[in-house]
């Protein structure tokens, strides 16, 4: 036994909220429709019955009357058909709708049943969907960045066609890769420790991996920048979210920097040894020509007396063969050090100070000190060698930065810049420090100068004799309001020559 009578069921038909036509099988003529078609058409249940396609219906092509006719006699044919209808209200809105036609065999006949809702808002969204669906494919592809999640064990649950890109290899290939068989061993194990200790809410986190390029060289390997968190999206994606990029040339740049630096190092202490050993042989060579003197006057004046034995003769050729050796030696010891290997080349200065950039950046941070850099425009071409120019830029500028060092966080700057000067090309280093008014100025280059308590000068000795061997100069003078600007000039090279 049925529990509703049949006028419930009406009641309950006429509830529905979709739009419910129905259409004579044969005819195709509205029999009848609900209460909520006849809102939405803004027409009563009289005037809608008469009403043929072309009075309910858009004008377009796509929604002629033999069109709709086509649609219902499917549905007759076949049972059901659903097509996007566009429907035409009494006051000539226009309905964007889906409609489903349903045959149905009544005791009266067969009749269509076409079911119908508005779905304008919804083509809105899917169009504005579809919209941005394509532009982020777009940005996704075109990103120089790529995306991954992994899950807790690794895997790859997502990965964007940038990362494809970026790892040589088809997005498709790598979901459900174990994303650490792309990485170098000691990466892999940075990324374990991640995957393990990587939760919700957790900040993201920051790594490089090495990509191991399998059967490659190691100078082909590859870095990534990564920032690592975890995602929740929904339930539907959950795991580690990897944002990477390649930053190999950007290693290879700070692993050039570091051998520079030791080269540099290696130049700066082969160049003090040098400085000191010219010192040594300077100093000492005094005290072995006078010896070398005293030793001839003792001879002459045994010879004079006839006193001189067999032995004491040849004590004396002997004290004399050794002085002779001490002052060959020294003589060598000086050749060797004043001789300066030819390997200059053609430069732009510009490009030397954008080389040391990075070490005084370094340096500068480390003491909280501000830098203001002013290049010129014109090029400033020199012939030189350029390690050691950059070793006397990085000095005069660790020297400035140690300085402002002192001094309250709000003073400290220091200024760098080039420029022409005549015909030299120019680098200044100014400060804001205390200046050198009290310091002996004429005796700042030559070695015996240092305003450090624990140092002993060289660094500027060796910057003076770097410079004038370039047949450069190097000067050092007062600032007009405070602090002190050391300048180094180096003659400019032909622009003719190539």
């Amino acid at each position: 036994m049925s529990p509703f009578e049949p006028a419930d069921s009406a009641l309950l038909f006429a509830a529905i909220d979709h739009c419910v036509l129905v259409h004579d099988a044969q005819t195709k003529n509205i029999l009848w429709a609900n209460p909520a078609a006849c809102t939405a058409l803004g027409f009563t249940l009289d005037e809608l019955i008469p009403l043929k396609a072309p009075d309910m219906s858009s004008g377009a092509r796509p929604y002629r009357r033999e069109i709709g006719l086509a649609w219902l006699q499917r549905a007759v044919d076949e049972g059901v058909s659903t097509v996007e209808w566009c429907y035409r209200s009494k006051d000539g809105h226009d309905i964007w709708s889906e409609a489903r036609a349903v045959r149905v065999d009544l005791a009266r006949g067969p009749v269509v049943m076409v079911q119908f809702r508005d779905i304008a808002e919804e083509k809105a969204t899917r169009r504005d969907l579809s919209r941005t669906e394509g532009r982020l494919q777009a940005f996704l592809r075109n990103l120089d960045e790529g995306i991954v999640v992994l899950d807790d064990g690794g895997r790859v649950l997502f990965a964007s066609e940038s990362a494809g890109n970026l790892l040589g290899r088809e997005p498709a290939a790598l979901s459900a890769a174990d994303f650490a068989a792309f990485l170098a061993p000691d990466s892999a194990a940075v990324l374990q420790e991640l995957l393990a200790t990587s939760g919700r809410g957790g900040q993201p986190t920051d790594a490089r991996y090495r990509l191991s390029v399998s059967g490659a060289q190691d100078t082909l390997d590859r870095w990534f920048a990564v920032r690592c968190q975890y995602i929740d999206i929904q339930h539907d994606l959950r795991g580690l979210l990897l944002l990477f990029h390649d930053i190999t040339a950007t290693v290879r740049a700070e692993e050039e920097h570091r051998r520079d630096a030791q080269y540099l190092n290696h130049l700066a202490r082969y160049n003090a040894m040098g400085d000191m050993a010219m010192a040594i042989a300077h100093e000492v060579s005094q005290p072995i020509s006078a010896a070398h003197n005293f030793v001839a006057g003792v001879r002459s004046r045994l010879d004079r007396d006839g006193s001189a034995g067999p032995q004491l003769n040849w004590g004396l050729d002997a004290a004399t063969r050794q002085l002779d050796r001490a002052a060959q030696i020294l003589q060598s010891l000086r050749a060797y050090v004043v001789r300066l290997e030819q390997s200059q080349q053609r430069v732009d200065l510009n490009d030397i100070i954008a080389d040391c950039a990075y070490f005084i950046d370094v340096r500068a941070r480390q003491h909280a000190v501000s830098l203001r850099w002013e290049r010129t425009d014109d090029p400033l071409p020199v012939h030189c060698e350029k390690v050691l120019i950059g070793q006397v830029v990085m000095n005069l500028a660790f020297n400035a930065i140690e300085e402002m060092s002192r001094w309250r966080a709000e003073e400290r700057s220091v200024e760098i810049r080039t420029g022409r000067h005549g015909d030299f090309a120019e680098v200044c280093v100014v400060d804001t420090g205390k200046g050198l008014s009290d310091l002996h100025v004429d005796r700042i280059f030559d070695g015996a100068f240092s305003s450090k308590g624990n140092g002993h000068g060289i660094g500027l000795a060796l910057s003076h004799r770097i410079i004038t061997r370039h047949g450069g100069e190097i000067e050092a003078a007062d600032n007009t309001r405070r602090g002190a600007t050391f300048r180094l000039r180096l003659p400019l090279a032909d622009t003719d020559q190539q």
